[in-house]
C-alpha cells in the first residue's frame, strides 16, 4: 500500500522522499498533516489520489470549512468498508428480524445516511431497515416509529434528543424501541439519562467509529462501557501517539492522539492519518481487536454537537480581529450544559482597558456568518450559543509538561 501510494500519489512521494524504499517501520513514516493532505486532494490537478476516479461513490468531507474537499470510494472499497462496519453492528447486538430506524442525515454529498444504510443491509445481523432519514419531521418520525414497532434507532445524538423532547412534551402510547444506536458525535451521560427517562428501559449504545475520510476507526462490541470502541482487526491500524512527542504508545491508561491507516484503501490512501480524536488503551496490547476509550477530540478541530469547527477556520476569523483588539492567542473550549455542546472562545488580547468584552458580539457574529451550519443549529436549538472569554495570557491551559498550548480543549467528557 505504502508502495502504491509513494508511486502513484504525488503527495505521498513528496511526503515520503526521504523515506527508504525497504525496512522502515510504520512509526517512522511521517505523520499526514491535514491541511497539505487537503490542499493536495483538490477537485482539480488533484495530487493526492493515485488513479482517476471512475466507479464507486464520493462524499463530502471535512466539516463546516468553506473549501470544498471530498472523500472517494472505489465501489470495491465502498463494499469493504459496509461490510465490515455490519460485522461490527452484529457484534454490538443487532439482531435478525429487528426493526431499525434509520435517522441519519442525507444529501449533500453527506455520508451518513447511505453509510448506515449499506452497513445495515450487508450486516450478517439481517436486521429489516427503515430509511426514514434526519430531515423528516420528529413528528413524523415518532409517527413511524409508532406505527411499524420500530425496535432500534439510529442517529446523531441531536436528532435522538429531538424525539426525546417530543415524547416529554407530547402525549402518546409508550415507544417499543429497546435500544439506541448513535454515530457521528458523543452522547454524554445528561443526555443517556433523559433519553432513558422517556423511553424507560432503552439500551443506548455507540453504533460505531468511523469517519468519511478516516474510514474504518472501531466497532463497539456489546462488551464495551461508555466512549469505548475496539479495533477492526487486519482491516485497519489505529496508534494512539504522544501528542508532544510522536511516540507511539503502546501501554494502557497513557492518553494520546488517534492516528489511522487504512488498509483497504488504495485509490485515497489514509496512512498515519489523524483521526482529531484522542484515547487511550484499555486492553494489554496482545489483546484480539484491542479495546480502547475516546477522550474527546485532539488539536485538529473541535466537534460541537454535530458540527466540525477547524482551528483554522476559527484562527482565520479572529485575523480580522487581530490588530484592532490586539489579540494574542486564544484557545477553543468545548463545553457541554443542559444536554447541548457549545464553544468557548477564551481570546488574549494585548489591550488591557475595559472595551474588549464589547467587541464579543461581533466576533461571534462573524463566526455565524462565515460558518452558518452553527447558526442554523443554533436557531434548532440543537447547540448553545457561542461564548467569547477575554483571558489574561497566565490563564491559557498548557500541558504541564512541555509548557505547550492546548488549542483544544474538550470539557465534556469530565
Amino acid at each position: 500500500m505504502v508502495g502504491t501510494a509513494r508511486r502513484d500519489s504525488p503527495f505521498y512521494a513528496q511526503l515520503y522522499r526521504d523515506v527508504p524504499e525497504t525496512g522502515w517501520k510504520l512509526e517512522q513514516l511521517p505523520v499526514v498533516d491535514q491541511k497539505d493532505f487537503w490542499n493536495a486532494n483538490s477537485s482539480a490537478n488533484n495530487r493526492l489520489l493515485t488513479g482517476r476516479m471512475s466507479d464507486g461513490i464520493v462524499f463530502k468531507s471535512g466539516g463546516t470549512t468553506g473549501n470544498p474537499k471530498f472523500s472517494v470510494f472505489t465501489a470495491e472499497e465502498w463494499q469493504s468498508f459496509t461490510e465490515l462496519f455490519g460485522q461490527g453492528l452484529a457484534a454490538n447486538g443487532l439482531k435478525k428480524g429487528e426493526r431499525v430506524a434509520n435517522i441519519f442525515y442525507a444529501g449533500e454529498l453527506y455520508a451518513s445516511f447511505l453509510f448506515i444504510t449499506f452497513s445495515i443491509y450487508h450486516s450478517p445481523a439481517g436486521a429489516l431497515q427503515f430509511p426514514i432519514a434526519g430531515a423528516t419531521s420528529v413528528e413524523e418520525i415518532v409517527h413511524f416509529i409508532r406505527d411499524y414497532n420500530i425496535d432500534v434507532i439510529a442517529g446523531v445524538p441531536t436528532s435522538l434528543l429531538g424525539i426525546g423532547e417530543y415524547l416529554a412534551s407530547h402525549e402518546g402510547p409508550p415507544l417499543a424501541v429497546r435500544k439506541i444506536l448513535f454515530g457521528g458525535e458523543s452522547m454524554y451521560p445528561d443526555q443517556r439519562a433523559f433519553l432513558q427517562r422517556v423511553i424507560p428501559g432503552v439500551r443506548i449504545a455507540s453504533i460505531g467509529y468511523a469517519s468519511v475520510d478516516a474510514g474504518l476507526l472501531g466497532f463497539a462490541d456489546e462488551g464495551c462501557g461508555h466512549e469505548e470502541h475496539r479495533v477492526f482487526g487486519e482491516a485497519s491500524i489505529l496508534e494512539i501517539i504522544d501528542e508532544d512527542t510522536g511516540e507511539v504508545i503502546s501501554e494502557t491508561r497513557r492518553p494520546g492522539k488517534i492516528l489511522i491507516t487504512s488498509l483497504t484503501r488504495l485509490l485515497m490512501p489514509i496512512i498515519r492519518y489523524p483521526a482529531g480524536d484522542r484515547a487511550m488503551w484499555i486492553d494489554p496490547e496482545t489483546s484480539v481487536n484491542r479495546k480502547f476509550v475516546l477522550l474527546g477530540r485532539s488539536d485538529e478541530a473541535a466537534r460541537v454537537g454535530p458540527m466540525t469547527l477547524y482551528v483554522k477556520d476559527i484562527r482565520d476569523i479572529l485575523r480580522l480581529f487581530w490588530e484592532k483588539l490586539g489579540i494574542v492567542n486564544f484557545q477553543m473550549c468545548i463545553e457541554h450544559r443542559e444536554k447541548k455542546d457549545f464553544l468557548v472562545l477564551r481570546i488574549v488580547s494585548s489591550l488591557k482597558n475595559g472595551t474588549l468584552q464589547s467587541f464579543s458580539a461581533d466576533i461571534v457574529s462573524e463566526i455565524y456568518r462565515q460558518r452558518p451550519m452553527c447558526r442554523e443549529l443554533l436557531d434548532r436549538g440543537k447547540i448553545n450559543p457561542v461564548v467569547i472569554e477575554w483571558i489574561d495570557e497566565k490563564d491559557l491551559i498548557i500541558n504541564p509538561r512541555t509548557g505547550k498550548l492546548r488549542v483544544v480543549i474538550d470539557n465534556r467528557l469530565k
